[in-house]
């Protein structure tokens, strides 16, 4: 997993920070798509991990209310 990270953080840092400085006639451009998927696709993962956070979350306080309720005699 460790190496995975490392390959990934690795990737990603050529890919953002030193492609631009090198010509676009060398042929490394051919292994990374285009520039600006570099900024897209972090922002997609973000706003995926958000939504998956607030899901769970949500779940959680439905059920703690629902538990409460039930304890309670109340009807939620």
């Amino acid at each position: 997993m460790l190496f995975v990270a490392a390959f990934v953080f690795i990737y990603y840092t050529i890919w953002a920070l030193l492609l631009p400085f090198i010509s676009t006639n060398s042929s490394i451009h051919s292994i990374f798509p285009s520039r600006e998927w570099a900024i897209k696709l972090p922002l997609l993962l973000l706003l995926l991990g958000i939504t998956a956070i607030g899901l769970f979350f949500s779940k959680v306080l439905l059920s703690e209310a629902r538990k409460k309720s039930i304890k309670g005699g109340k009807k939620v």
